[in-house]
């Protein structure tokens, strides 16, 4: 029994000798490399491109971004760093390159014109575009065919992001003067002016604010509200991001 006991002892020892020079090598490996011009590669990803070969050589090393490899991404807004090789947190020689993929964005798609279109017939268009149809109202109108769509929003030719929704004005034979509110949040305000005063509505005031996250001219809110029911002597009233303010030079 005592001479296991002396056996396990010196195994134990011997492992433990082992560990204590596995710890000190690494630790000899490491200092050796930063003194030797070590460094961590820092994280990237999401940053500007405006900011990459600063950040980049505030640790000794470059930044190069790969063109012609941006990929589309719904989360990384455009111009921005999407991914990096080496990854961050990897350690590397001063002077290192790390290789940069931008991000385009979300993907936008090209709204079909489906003007003149029955609805069924919009929607497989609309559909392999791949857009939705969203809400749809009757509009009376003396030159469109009755059922089929006589305006639509966005319009033709606008991009937007993948799976929006289009809504649909179809003609109607009805006499009724009362249509559908759109939703015209984040839409463009010159867009939407000239939307309405080609069909006859009355655009009222319009109110500017600042909001950074969006480009001047789109619009924050509006006044029906989308769904509601619109008449031409309703006055539309908008809420539109205002131009930036100039700072105050010296």
């Amino acid at each position: 029994m005592k001479r296991r006991l002396l056996r396990f002892l010196g195994w134990a020892g011997y492992a433990l000798v082992l560990a204590v020079l596995f710890v000190a090598a690494g630790y000899l490996s490491f200092s050796r490399f930063v003194r030797s011009g070590g460094t961590e590669v820092p994280d990237l990803v999401g940053r500007p491109q405006a900011e990459l070969a600063t950040l980049a050589e505030e640790r000794g090393l470059e930044c190069r971004v790969r063109e012609g490899s941006g990929r589309y991404d719904d989360l990384v807004p455009a111009g921005h760093a999407l991914s990096q090789i080496p990854p961050a947190g990897s350690l590397v020689k001063r002077g290192a390159t790390i290789k940069v993929v931008l991000s385009q964005g979300p993907r936008l798609m090209e709204v079909p014109d489906v003007r003149g279109k029955a609805l069924q017939a919009a929607q497989v268009t609309l559909a392999a575009a791949g857009l939705g149809v969203g809400r749809t109202a009757g509009v009376h109108t003396l030159d469109a065919k009755p059922g089929s769509v006589h305006e639509q929003f966005p319009i033709a030719g606008e991009r937007v992001g993948k799976a929006s929704q289009v809504n649909l004005y179809l003609a109607t034979s009805s006499k009724a003067s009362t249509f559908l509110m759109p939703d015209l949040v984040y839409r463009d305000h010159e867009t939407v002016r000239s939307f309405f005063e080609r069909r006859g509505f009355r655009m009222g005031s319009v109110k500017f604010e600042p909001y950074e996250s969006l480009a001047t001219g789109v619009v924050l809110r509006q006044f029906p509200l989308a769904g509601h029911p619109l008449r031409r002597q309703d006055v539309i009233s908008l809420v539109v991001v205002s131009p930036p303010v100039e700072g105050i030079r010296g």
